[in-house]
């Protein structure tokens, strides 16, 4: 409990600290990101749970990362992070997560991030900002990867990628829990900046 109320003042600070930086009022950003001014709100003042969507809509609007919005100041050269110790962002209905392991840093970022899937289970994504490219690699299982309305079965061994500024979906498929290492390819510029 007390490392969930840890990262939720580093996230209440981060998107505090890149709302000032950009310049906008929380009706501005509340506007901008379609997340209500009394959650914004509440966000900044380290309460309430903001979930993945909401996270993604903020760090779009704020030129970030979604880990730039979760992440405290680094802590030496190598970084080492256990999956058990970083919570899901996003849980299915049927038991499915998302978790956010890592940022690399550096002019263009790359967000790693684990996902199990299971069947029938999926996550609609809101397109992001241009430039923004995704990479799924299945480790175990299937899934059905939709882009622009278009199904694509990406199958355990197999990797797959995409411009992520379009609607996208991902669907465990076939039987088994489907798992899955994407990750995020950030542009430079400043949707790189801290």
């Amino acid at each position: 409990m007390a490392e969930t109320a840890a990262a939720l003042r580093t996230v209440a600070h981060n998107v505090r600290a890149a709302r000032i930086r950009a310049g906008l009022s929380l009706e501005e950003l509340s506007r901008r990101a379609q997340v209500s001014k009394g959650a914004l709100v509440g966000l900044e003042k380290a309460q309430g749970n903001p979930n993945l969507a909401t996270l993604v809509r903020l760090a779009d609007t704020l030129g970030i990362s979604v880990s730039a919005l979760m992440q405290g100041p680094p802590e030496g050269r190598v970084r080492v992070v256990a999956a058990d110790t970083v919570a899901p962002l996003w849980t299915g209905e049927r038991g499915g997560e998302a978790r956010l392991m890592l940022t690399t840093s550096g002019p263009a970022p790359v967000e790693v991030w684990r996902w199990r899937l299971e069947p029938d289970e999926e996550y609609p994504s809101h397109p992001h900002q241009a430039g923004v490219v995704e990479t799924v690699s299945v480790t175990s299982g299937r899934m059905t990867l939709v882009v622009d309305g278009i199904e694509h079965t990406v199958e355990a061994g197999q990797t797959a990628t995409f411009d992520g500024d379009t609607s996208h979906t991902y669907r465990g498929s076939g039987t088994e829990t489907c798992h899955l290492i994407m990750t995020v390819h950030l542009p430079p510029g400043p949707a790189s900046a801290t």
